[in-house]
């Protein structure tokens, strides 16, 4: 059996983590935040993409594109988490298990944040553990696939 291959998704400003909201998301840069989630998930044993985009449409192709090729995703869809019809339909139509991810704990921030249309379509939601939701994130799916 080859290596697992995991898909991290990640949504609109995420590429911004370091920069803004400092007090929310810490001064850590995306990308040194992203060659930990790599050394993290190689120390599991999967083969990991990280592919991060502002845009919607982007992102419900890179999900379905997974279907055949990934074993599971990790996705934290940014604000699109709490009105995306489109990615919840998308995550619904591809039959490999998504773990939803949010930096911040989603239930202590502004009221809009504390619904998620996509939870019900994912296996399970971390939120609130900074760049650990992510390796927490990576064990979960370990379990599942």
């Amino acid at each position: 059996m080859g290596h697992k291959k995991i898909l991290i998704l990640l949504g609109p400003n995420l590429n911004m983590v370091g920069v803004r909201e400092k007090g929310v998301y810490g001064d850590e840069t995306a990308e040194s935040i992203n060659r930990q989630i790599e050394e993290h998930a190689k120390s599991l044993g999967y083969e990991c993409e990280i592919f991060q985009s502002n845009h919607e449409g982007e992102l419900i192709d890179r999900i379905h594109a997974a279907r055949n090729v990934y074993d599971g995703v990790v996705i934290n869809a940014g604000a699109l988490t709490h009105y995306s019809y489109a990615l919840r339909d998308a995550i619904a139509s591809v039959r490999i298990p998504f773990i939803e991810v949010h930096m911040s704990n989603i239930y202590a921030r502004e009221e809009f944040r504390h619904k998620s249309v996509i939870s019900c379509v994912c296996a399970g939601q971390i939120a609130g553990f900074g760049k650990n939701s992510y390796f927490l994130a990576l064990q979960a799916l370990h379990d599942l696939i």
